[in-house]
């Protein structure tokens, strides 16, 4: 029989784990929905949506994204691979046009010979995966599980905690703003006019008067009250801005309002500030990083055009709150991210407790190597902990409570430091995380060839 895999979902996970397949020779039935029944957060009809941000964070080969970006480019990655290729400026992070990203994913997919691309809801992953004929099944509905598959999960699977929240920031109109007000810098880029290096980010600074203000009318606003008498439960990492101004006068100043390194032509650091980062390579519309909100629409266009330069502003997208989904995975899954309970089933993605683009996608290729590795007769792998993907799996199958977390330092083995290197504090945390990924990267090689993908 020839080997048929199920992969239900077709974003960020659902489309890295399709082409991998694919790429291998494996026949792929890949069903998605959303043309027909989108959830609220969704904007487009193609793949690969990217519906908070258009960042997939950093490109710099000692950051812990940068690690898990030369993972994910080693298996292949049609996600990081349309996503450099459809990049839109922003300084050290591949930050890209989300339309043209989407589109190029989602021909990339239709077209290949080996994927079979299908528009319908999944329910019952056991009762699709024999409808098409499949020996294995890979769920990868992300955040955005439908209600009907979501049940499915609780009655079968879960019966605990299933969920949290997550916010999307505003997008402002390019020409809504007022430029006198604002200014070009970025945090961490040397800008040379001379070599041509123009910053990629705009700043709208407030002064100590406007940013209290602000943050009081934050606190006050009306906000989005939660789904079905529900607690809002929020990754700590990708707060809301109102949150973050409930928490204390000062929060959001030292978060992703703080002013360090975005000094104004004067040399003068602003007591505030914040940053908006192209939308799209045209320059027309740009997103207000770190700005997730609960805010009410008519509340986030009342509060933010308090904000220097955004007084007369339209926005063409503006934020919103939308609930997610996620498996106990230590309790639920095996280390391949198989179901205990139906071993032929899979998880893949943010469900099974990662949070992020390249998180998400980086585990759509885990599982699909594992589901390969099945079908050639070969037991599954463990990826090693000193590896963004291995670090991220042995995370979410040891953490006692769900709690969805992205790639960073903290999940990979420490690394040991020379007498001279410890002494040396200034540069000891930057030494510290360079030789970790070092470590990661030289350990994936050694990995990826002993293990042929």
């Amino acid at each position: 029989m020839e080997p048929r895999v199920l992969v239900i979902g077709a974003g960020l996970a659902g489309s890295d784990a399709a082409m991998f397949l694919a790429e291998r020779g494996i026949k792929v039935v890949l069903v998605e929905c959303k043309s027909f029944k989108p959830t609220e957060a969704q904007k487009l009809k193609t793949c690969a949506e990217l519906v908070c941000t258009n960042s997939l964070k950093s490109k710099a080969p000692d950051s812990a994204h940068g690690v898990l970006k030369y993972e994910m480019d080693k298996l292949g990655s049609i996600v990081l691979r349309k996503g450099n290729e459809h990049s839109v400026p922003a300084g050290d992070a591949l930050a890209v046009d989300r339309e043209q990203f989407s589109a190029a994913v989602s021909e990339a997919l239709r077209a290949h010979e080996n994927i079979e691309f299908i528009e319908k809801e999944a329910s019952d992953p056991l009762a699709m995966q024999e409808e098409f004929n499949c020996q294995y099944t890979i769920v990868a509905t992300g955040p955005l599980t439908s209600k009907n598959l979501e049940t499915w999960i609780l009655e079968k699977l879960s019966k605990d905690d299933f969920y949290f929240y997550d916010a999307i920031a505003p997008v402002v109109d390019a020409e809504s703003l007022d430029y006198s007000k604002l200014y070009y810098k970025d945090r961490h880029k040397e800008v040379s006019e001379e070599e041509g290096v123009e910053a990629d980010y705009l700043n709208a600074p407030l002064n100590k008067e406007q940013y209290e203000l602000f943050v009081k009318e934050l606190q006050m606003a009306q906000k989005v009250p939660a789904q079905n008498f529900e607690d809002y439960k929020f990754f700590e990492s990708c707060l809301p801005i109102d949150i973050m101004a409930e928490r204390g006068i000062d929060t959001a100043r030292f978060s992703c309002m703080k002013p360090i390194g975005l000094e104004m032509a004067d040399g003068k650091r602003p007591y505030a500030c914040v940053q908006l980062r192209r939308e799209n390579l045209l320059g027309s519309a740009f997103n207000m990083v770190g700005f997730q909100t609960r805010l009410t629409y008519k509340e986030q266009v009342r509060v933010f055009r308090m904000i220097p330069g955004f007084e007369e502003a339209s926005f063409i997208h503006l934020g919103s709150v939308h609930r997610n989904t996620f498996l106990h995975a230590k309790k639920l899954l095996n280390f391949d991210m198989s179901s205990k309970e139906f071993p032929s089933v899979h998880f893949a993605g943010q469900i099974t407790g990662v949070e992020g683009y390249t998180e998400s996608a980086s585990m759509g290729l885990y599982v699909a190597h594992q589901v390969f590795r099945k079908i050639k007769g070969l037991e599954p792998v463990e990826y090693p902990v000193a590896t963004g993907i291995g670090a991220l799996v042995n995370y979410v199958m040891t953490a006692d409570r769900p709690s969805p977390s992205n790639i960073n330092f903290g999940l990979l083995p420490s690394v040991e430091l020379t007498k001279e290197q410890r002494r040396d504090r200034k540069n000891r945390k930057k030494v510290k995380k360079a030789l970790a990924a070092q470590v990661a990267r030289e350990v994936a090689d050694v990995f990826f060839k002993e293990n042929e993908v």
